[in-house]
């Protein structure tokens, strides 16, 4: 199926909700994550889908709901809905977790702090906290062996210090989390909560595939870039993503009078 034949499919369900990851698939890359921002046309896009009738947009992301608000630049009245923490936070809340208890808290920012102390020994490395446990970034290492004997020994500190946690790997970052929650569950809440007859889902990294996995049949799955991909239709890059986005907001507007 082509692009087109799958938007123009799309555009013809009774309530559509448009899922999207934000790094890497509406906001490029960057060295300083607090500075992404969604590339101008990708705004635009978005904005267009979300004033289309019968639709819900959704941002389905890794980072936490603070965060996701900054850089998506989120008001309080804007009609996007939001999946921080791979799904284990909603905006508006829901049924999911708003954060950490008190009592996990304090154990959270302590095996945070001595990933911190190991990430402290490679130039390059950091780790950025998160809501429920931490991820460690190695895009500015130029150290290759030296990553990953850092990889080798933040795994060794989260298998015998929170056995529990979830493990993520993404491009130059790794991540743990005492939360399972995947993108897979967050679509399907999404779906549920918005009574979607189809989604379309885009995302760009290996995060993304358990959603691209789970989507049904209806559904479109949208990779942005290169990498193995359970979607069936894929992207050059955000600019490609933003153009099918703006003709699927033109395919689901109403037939002039």
């Amino acid at each position: 199926m082509t692009p087109d034949d799958a938007v123009a499919r799309l555009a013809r369900t009774p309530r559509l909700l448009v899922a999207l990851d934000f790094d890497g698939t509406l906001a490029p890359l960057v060295d300083d994550p607090m500075t992404a921002r969604m590339l101008p046309e990708a705004r635009a896009a978005v904005e267009a889908i979300a004033a289309a009738p019968a639709t819900t947009v959704a941002l389905v992301s890794g980072r936490t709901i603070r965060d996701l608000r900054i850089i998506a630049e989120h008001g309080d009245d804007s009609p996007l809905l939001l999946a921080g923490s791979h799904g284990a936070q909603e905006w508006p809340a829901a049924a999911s977790d708003d954060g950490a208890d008190a009592e996990e808290r304090p154990f959270i920012e302590t095996v945070t702090e001595r990933a911190e102390s190991l990430a402290a020994s490679l130039d390059g490395a950091w780790i950025e906290p998160k809501e429920f446990g931490f991820a460690l970034h190695t895009r500015l290492v130029t150290d290759a062996a030296g990553a990953k004997g850092l990889e080798a020994a933040v795994d060794t500190l989260v298998s015998e210090a929170a056995p529990g946690w979830r493990r993520r790997v993404g491009r130059d970052i790794l991540e743990f989390s005492s939360r399972h929650d995947g993108k897979d569950a967050a679509v399907a809440r999404l779906r549920e909560r918005t009574d979607a007859t189809a989604v379309l889902f885009a995302g760009d990294d290996v995060t993304d595939e358990d959603a691209l996995r789970s989507l049904r049949p209806g559904d479109l799955g949208v990779r942005v870039g290169a990498g193995e991909s359970a979607a069936s239709v894929r992207v050059a890059d955000i600019p490609e993503l933003a153009a099918l986005l703006v003709r699927l907001a033109h395919g689901r507007a109403p037939e002039p009078e």
